[in-house]
This record gives structure tokens, C-alpha cells and sequence, in this order.
């Protein structure tokens, strides 16, 4: 089993083929950016990119990434940065307790990916599908907002 995780070639000693791809994210390579949530692909607390593609690692067998490139959480810093997502939840203090954090950014990277230049609604409606039971999702769209104005800078420079 090969892939790219956060940009590095690897080989994974055989596992199962249907084997989630977060249990082997978290045990195997001691990412803790992706987090266990409900097992079901319905909170997205799991959430990773796979070949740029927002999905969730609990229900993603480990065989569906063979050749792929995988992001998590962790890749994203950039020379030891954060990503400009990772920074405006940062600057407008979007988390409580965090869990949700991993899946609400990792969404939003790949929305401003595909659309640099989504709107409040287009973001609310790709969040829709991401929980948070602390009730920061003010805060979270305020990071979104941010996070495009970033990301336009970056652009721009």
C-alpha cells in the first residue's frame, strides 16, 4: 500500500483493505488532527483531503487511497506557518473545545481551493455538514471571512 501523506512518499505495512483510513492516521502515524467522532461520516470531525477532495477518513477504506495524496490537519503548515485557514481560526479564537476544529477547516481549505471566492452562503451551506456542539459557529464564520481575505493577500503578494 503506497500513497503521499502531507507531501511524503510512503509504504504502509499490509492492513486490511477495508481498514479506515483514520485508524491508520491516528495509530499508524500519530495524527491527532483528524479526530474519531460519530464513525459515520456525519460530523466530519474526521475530515482529511484526498487529492484536494474534502473527505471523511472514518468511513474511507485505506485501500480507496492507494497512489492518492493525502492532507491532514498537520500538512497544512507551511515552513512553519500556519495555513492561512489554520491562522484565521487563530485570530478570531473559532474553537471551544476544538473537536470540530479539524473538520471545519479542512472543509474550508478545500471550498477556497475550488472557490477562492465563495460567499457567506456557499460557506455555510459546504459547513452545513460539519458539527460543533460548543455553538462557535459565529466565530467560525468569522474565521471563514478571514480566511478568504488571507487568502487573497497570499494571492495577490
Amino acid at each position: 500500500m503506497t500513497f503521499t501523506l502531507n507531501g511524503r512518499p510512503l509504504s504502509l505495512d499490509p492492513l486490511p483493505a477495508d481498514t479506515p483510513l483514520l485508524y491508520a492516521l491516528r495509530n499508524d502515524f500519530a495524527l491527532n488532527g483528524p479526530k474519531y467522532g460519530c464513525g459515520l461520516g456525519q460530523c466530519g470531525a474526521c475530515t482529511v483531503l484526498v487529492d484536494g477532495v474534502a473527505a471523511r477518513s472514518c468511513t474511507l477504506p485505506l485501500s480507496s487511497v492507494q497512489g492518492k495524496q493525502v492532507t491532514t490537519l498537520e500538512g497544512l503548515v507551511e515552513e512553519d506557518r500556519p495555513h492561512p485557514v489554520q491562522q484565521a481560526f487563530i485570530d478570531e479564537q473559532a474553537a471551544q473545545c476544538g473537536y470540530c476544529s479539524n473538520g471545519m477547516i479542512m472543509t474550508l481549505v478545500a471550498l477556497f481551493e475550488r472557490e477562492p471566492e465563495a460567499d457567506e452562503q456557499r460557506i455555510k451551506h459546504e459547513l452545513a455538514y460539519n458539527l460543533c456542539r460548543c455553538g462557535a459557529h459565529f466565530e467560525i464564520l468569522q474565521a471563514a471571512a478571514r480566511a478568504r481575505q488571507l487568502l487573497a493577500q497570499r494571492r495577490s503578494a
